[in-house]
C-alpha cells in the first residue's frame, strides 16, 4: 500500500495543470457552449442591424416575419448554450473542488504525517476555501475564452462597417486588460495574505475551544481572547484591504469598460453622421457597443480570478508538497500479539533508552522529564522520521519502519491524552467503523458508564464538535475508551487518567489491566494507580532506564521514584 501524493514538488502552478488537466473534457464542451452562447449575444445586435436596413430597404411583412424567426433562433440558442455550458462547467469546479478538499484532509489522514507547519485550523481553511477557489480555473479558462471570441466576433464585425471600428476595439480591449493585469496582481498576494491571516485566526479560536475550561480554571480567558483578539484583527485588517484593492479593480474594470463603449458608440454616431455607415451598421455598433460591456467585465475579471486561483493553489501545496514526517512505509507484516522492543534509541533528550516489553506484559513507564515521555510517544505513534533518530523500533520481532500501513494500523496503536472527539454520537466516537467486538467492555473499562446512563439516548448521545458538550474527565474517557474497544495487539497509552478523580482512576486503572490480560500493553504515565496495576514498572531518567520493577517495589527501594510519583 503507497500513501497518495509521494512526496515531489508540487507548486502552486502544478496543481491548476493538474486541475485543467483533469477536466479538460468537461471544459472544452463548456467553451463550446459558453462559445456559442456568447456568440449568439454577440450576432444579436449584428442580426438586428441586418433586420433594420433591409426592412427599411424592403419594407415587406415577410422579410419582418422571417427576421422575427432569426431572432428567435439566436435567443433560444443564446438561453440553451448559457444553461447547458454552466451547468457542465460548474459541476466540474464542484467535482475538483471535492477532489481537493479530500486530497488536502487525505494528508492529515494519512499514519505518515506532514510536517506542514500549519494548524488544523489552517489546514481546515485550505481544505475548504482554498480548494474551491483554485477548482475556479476550471471555470475561469473557459468563460474567458468564450468573451475573447464574442470579442473577436464584435471586432470583426464593426470592422467590416468601418476598420475605424474594429481596431477602436481590439485596441481598447488590449489597453484595458493591461492595465487590470498589472493590478491583478495586487488582488493575488493581498488575497494570498488575507487567506493566510484568516486561517491564523480559525486555528486560534479552534485552540480556545478545545482549552476554554482549564483557561477558565487558572484565569487565562482573558488573556487568550486578547491574544485571539489580535490575530482576528489582522485578519479583519487584511481583508478590509483586499476589499478595497477589489473595489478599485472592480470601478477600473467598469470604468474603463464603459469609455470604450461610449467610444465605440460615438465614433459609430460620427461615421453615420459624415455617411461612412448606413443606418443598419449603426444600429449594430451601438447594440454591440452595449452588449461588449458583459464580455469585457468578464474579460477583465479573469485575471484577477486567476490570481485568486493561483495563490489558493500555492496554499495548498504547502500541504500538498509537506514533506513526510515518518519515511514511506515498508512491506513487511508484523506477527499477530507481538512484542515492543526499543532498542538504543537516541532522539532529544532519549540517550539509548533499551527496554523490551513481551507478550502480553502491562508494562508502566515512569518518565521523570515529560519531554522524554512526549518524545517516546512520538516515536511509537510514526510520527517522528526514522532517520531522525537512533536506534531501531520492533513489533514482533520486526523493525516499525519496515511494516506496511496496514501492519502498523493492526497491530499497534498509540493514544495520546489529549485525543480528538469528533461531531457525532458517543458510539461513533468510541467504534468510528462500527465493528469493534468489544465496545461495551470498553465503555465499562473506561468508566464512561455514567456518561452513558446520564442521557436517554445513551450511546447515541450527539457530541458537539471538539466534545464542547463533554467535561474534560468525559471527552478523556471517552478516547480511552476508543482506544480499548480498537482492540489493538499492542497498545500505548499516554497519561489517560490526568484528567479524572482519584477513585475513578483507581478502578480504571484496574479495569485496564483486567481488559488487557494478554495483550500487550504500554502506560506512559505517572498515576500511582495506573503504576501499581502494572505488571512492571520502568524509570526513566536522564532518557534511560534507571530501574525497574513493581510499583511497591519502587516504592520501597528507589527514594527519587516515590518523591516523584506519590500523591
Amino acid at each position: 500500500m503507497s500513501t497518495p501524493d509521494v512526496q515531489r514538488s508540487r507548486p502552486g502552478s502544478d496543481i491548476l495543470r493538474t486541475a485543467i488537466r483533469r477536466n479538460v473534457g468537461a471544459m472544452v464542451w463548456g467553451t463550446v457552449l459558453m462559445g456559442l452562447y456568447q456568440a449568439g449575444e454577440t450576432a444579436f445586435p449584428i442580426a438586428l442591424g441586418q433586420i433594420v436596413q433591409h426592412t427599411l430597404r424592403e419594407r415587406s411583412a415577410g422579410s419582418l416575419a422571417l427576421a422575427v424567426a432569426a431572432l428567435a433562433v439566436i435567443i433560444t440558442t443564446v438561453s440553451l448554450s448559457w444553461r447547458f455550458g454552466m451547468r457542465i462547467l460548474q459541476k466540474a469546479n464542484t467535482t475538483e473542488a471535492h477532489r481537493w478538499r479530500v486530497r488536502v484532509a487525505a494528508c492529515g489522514l494519512q499514519p505518515v504525517a506532514r510536517r506542514t507547519g500549519l494548524k488544523s485550523g489552517e489546514v481546515l481553511t485550505i481544505a475548504t476555501e482554498d480548494a474551491d477557489q483554485t477548482a475556479d480555473i476550471v471555470e475561469v479558462v473557459p468563460i474567458l475564452i468564450s468573451s475573447m471570441i464574442s470579442l473577436l466576433i464584435a471586432a470583426v464585425a464593426l470592422g467590416m462597417a468601418s476598420l475605424r471600428l474594429g481596431l477602436l476595439v481590439m485596441v481598447g480591449t488590449v489597453a484595458i486588460l493591461s492595465v487590470l493585469s498589472v493590478m491583478s496582481r495586487r488582488i493575488g498576494s493581498s488575497t494570498k495574505e488575507q487567506q493566510a491571516r484568516v486561517a491564523r485566526a480559525g486555528a486560534k479560536v479552534a485552540d480556545l475551544i478545545t482549552g476554554l475550561r482549564p483557561l477558565h480554571g487558572f484565569g487565562g480567558n482573558h488573556a487568550a481572547f486578547r491574544s485571539y483578539r489580535k490575530v482576528s484583527t489582522e485578519a479583519k485588517e487584511q481583508s478590509v484591504t483586499v476589499a478595497r484593492v477589489n473595489g478599485v479593480y472592480a470601478g477600473t474594470a467598469l470604468g474603463l469598460n464603459a469609455v470604450l463603449a461610449v467610444s465605440v458608440t460615438l465614433t459609430a454616431g460620427w461615421l453615420a453622421f459624415d455617411g461612412q455607415i448606413d443606418i443598419g451598421q449603426l444600429v449594430m455598433a451601438v447594440g454591440l457597443a452595449q452588449f461588449i460591456m458583459e464580455p469585457l467585465k468578464q474579460f477583465s475579471d479573469m485575471p484577477k480570478y486567476v490570481m485568486m486561483a493561483r495563490a489558493s493553489a500555492e496554499r495548498m501545496a504547502l500541504v500538498l508538497s509537506a514533506p513526510p514526517a515518518a519515511a514511506a512505509p515498508g512491506s513487511e507484516d508484523a506477527a499477530p500479539g507481538g512484542d515492543l522492543e526499543i532498542d538504543c534509541v537516541r532522539y532529544g533528550s532519549l540517550q539509548g533508552l533499551k527496554f523490551r516489553v513481551p507478550v502480553g506484559e502491562f508494562t508502566a513507564i515512569a518518565a521523570y522529564q515529560p519531554r522524554a515521555a512526549a518524545e517516546l510517544a512520538s516515536i511509537l505513534a510514526v510520527q517522528v522520521p526514522p532517520d531522525d533518530y537512533e536506534g531501531v523500533v520492533r513489533v514482533g520481532g520486526r523493525q516499525l519502519s519496515g511494516l506496511t500501513v496496514d501492519s502498523v494500523r493492526e497491530h499497534i496503536l498509540v493514544n495520546p491524552y489529549d485525543g480528538e472527539i469528533f461531531a457525532g454520537t458517543l458510539r461513533s466516537n468510541i467504534d468510528p467503523s462500527g465493528t469493534s467486538r468489544t465496545l461495551s467492555e470498553a465503555v465499562e473499562a473506561s468508566m464512561l458508564t455514567d456518561v452513558v446512563a446520564l442521557h436517554r439516548e445513551g450511546l447515541d448521545y450527539e457530541v458537539r464538535d471538539r466534545g464542547s458538550n463533554l467535561s474534560g474527565g468525559q471527552r478523556q474517557r471517552l478516547s480511552l475508551a476508543r482506544a480499548l474497544a480498537a482492540d489493538t495487539d499492542v497498545l500505548v497509552l499516554r497519561d489517560p487518567t490526568t484528567a479524572v478523580d482519584a477513585v475513578t482512576e483507581q478502578l480504571i486503572a484496574r479495569n485496564i489491566a483486567e481488559l488487557r490480560r494478554g495483550r500487550t500493553t504500554v502506560v506512559i504515565t505517572s498515576s500511582p494507580a495506573l503504576l501499581d496495576a502494572a505488571d512492571r514498572v520502568l524509570v526513566v531518567d536522564d532518557g534511560v532506564v534507571t530501574a525497574e520493577g513493581t510499583h511497591r517495589k519502587l516504592l520501597a527501594t528507589e527514594p527519587a521514584y516515590s518523591l516523584a510519583v506519590t500523591r
